[in-house]
């Protein structure tokens, strides 16, 4: 079992660790979001009002779009989020709550970058969601084994010994992993059960064969296709729809409005009920005819089998949480990071000392490199997204392309210097990239504000203590030399 927990730790461990780390910012999904996009000041909004603004302006800007998909704007995120396909690609952009333009707001994903590539890996469907399955289902046994292989960790999760290197970094190890534990399983498991069925798609094709008509209806009733008849229609006012949708929603709310065929008379506004206020997901859902605005069809979801996937996906994304369990699903996703990071450089310590070699000299290239670098390379979208030109065409995309720049070449650094004066240096690197995220924004003017400056600055200091201590030990074994 120890073989087999330090070997799967290794080979998935560097993608483990991105997707870990990524998946931690994404609980803070829209407020990343309304963190980068600072001109948004409103903080309490309506959803339907903010849904029908942004309707009214793709009915000007998009009307030959085949749909239009809007998450409503909401207090944590107070912007309507808009996807729509245009000239063959879809576009995405935040649209204003009052007006429904996008005009004045800068052009950024957001914290929809880290959202989707936890799972997605910036990789074309299905590989990226393929690759994140299998990685999950790695942690699982990851996670499995090392219980078993550190038999003894709940008793040593009362034994810190600092100065001990090896014994200290395992002492580490077996904390971050035993304090969050119930959090560490449920997050890998649920994980691996959302991606399931691009492990085991088999059951599906068996049952559909190529019919993925038949299989949206199955899973969702409610949700009416029809296709474009190709004769004009005018749209009916959304917010009557929106209105009656929320009634019948109750204190839920709306989480999605889409518009399929908008301008064809066989358009249909679709209505998702939001799930704020529980762990499961998707459970009401209302279609209306486009053009008259009657309720085509309504379905609330009481299958066993979909509720329990709903569940254990909904304990995945916590969209249900408040914010007290919010900063608890955060601070436990760091310390999944953590536990992740320290096997990793657990696995160099003791190779060190039995045998070294080329191998393990690499293994600690790449440890300093994607540990201690991929913060920096998130530090860099967080800075592009205030730094780049407010009209930059295809800014979005810029600062995606600066991300996987810099992770590329703090890689690169990585592997052509010593292993210790890599740590040294992206240590470095990592504490200024998050001094310099906590006051870019300037004085915070509000929470959103105060929480990215605040763990930002936290997070500086960590990385700066780190730094200074492997300065210390790098000096220290040159002079014992």
């Amino acid at each position: 079992m120890t073989w087999l927990h330090d070997w799967s730790g290794l080979i998935v461990g560097w993608l483990l660790y991105a997707m870990a780390l990524s998946g931690t910012l994404s609980v803070f999904r829209p407020e990343i979001g309304a963190w980068m996009r600072p001109e948004l000041t409103a903080r309490h909004v309506d959803a339907v009002e903010a849904s029908a603004a942004a309707v009214r302006w793709l009915s000007i800007h998009a009307p030959r779009s085949s749909a239009w998909y809007l998450e409503p704007a909401n207090e944590r995120a107070p912007y309507t989020l808009a996807l729509w396909e245009q000239h063959g690609a879809y576009i995405q952009r935040a649209l204003a709550p009052i007006t429904g333009a996008p005009d004045g707001i800068r052009d950024t994903l957001g914290g929809d970058f880290f959202y989707r590539f936890h799972f997605e890996l910036q990789l074309p469907y299905p590989w990226g969601r393929l690759i994140a399955a299998i990685g999950a289902m790695a942690l699982v046994l990851i996670l499995v084994t090392g219980i078993i292989a550190h038999r003894r960790f709940f008793v040593d999760f009362f034994t810190f010994r600092p100065g001990k290197n090896q014994r200290s970094w395992l002492d580490a190890h077996n904390l971050f992993g035993v304090v969050a534990l119930p959090f560490h399983l449920m997050i890998a498991v649920t994980g691996a059960v959302t991606l399931a069925n691009l492990m085991m798609p088999w059951g599906v094709q068996a049952a559909y064969r190529s019919d993925l008509g038949a299989i949206a209806h199955d899973l969702n009733p409610a949700s009416v296709e029809r296709t474009a008849n190709g004769r004009p229609g005018r749209l009916a006012p959304v917010s009557p729809m929106l209105r009656e949708a929320e009634r019948r929603f109750g204190e839920a709310g709306l989480a999605r409005v889409t518009v399929t065929s908008p301008g064809d008379s066989a358009s249909i506004v679709t209505v998702v009920s939001a799930t704020d206020d529980r762990i499961g997901i998707d459970s009401h859902t209302i279609s209306f005819d486009g053009v008259t605005g009657k309720i085509l069809a309504e379905h609330i979801e009481k299958r066993p089998a979909v509720r329990v996937f709903d569940f254990l996906y909904g304990l995945h994304v916590a969209r249900f949480a408040p914010i007290v369990t919010r900063w608890l699903y955060f601070i436990s996703g760091l310390m999944l990071t953590a536990v992740i990071a320290t096997g990793l450089h657990l696995w160099t310590i003791k190779r060190q000392r039995r045998q070294g070699g080329f191998s393990t000299a690499l293994v600690e290239c790449m440890n300093a490199g994607f540990i201690a670098g991929t913060p920096v390379a998130f530090c860099a979208f967080f800075l592009a997204s205030r730094l780049l030109p407010l009209q930059m065409t295809h800014r979005a995309e810029q600062e995606v392309h600066i991300l996987f720049v810099i992770w590329a070449f703090v890689l690169a650094a990585a592997a052509l210097r010593p292993p210790q004066q890599s740590w040294i240096t992206l240590l470095g690197l990592s504490a200024l990239g998050c001094v310099s995220v906590g006051v870019i924004g300037g004085w915070p003017h509000d929470g959103v504000g105060w929480s990215v400056s605040i763990v930002a600055l936290m997070l500086a200091g960590g990385f700066g203590f780190a730094t200074q201590r492997s300065a210390l030990r790098h000096s220290g074994k040159r002079r014992g030399k």
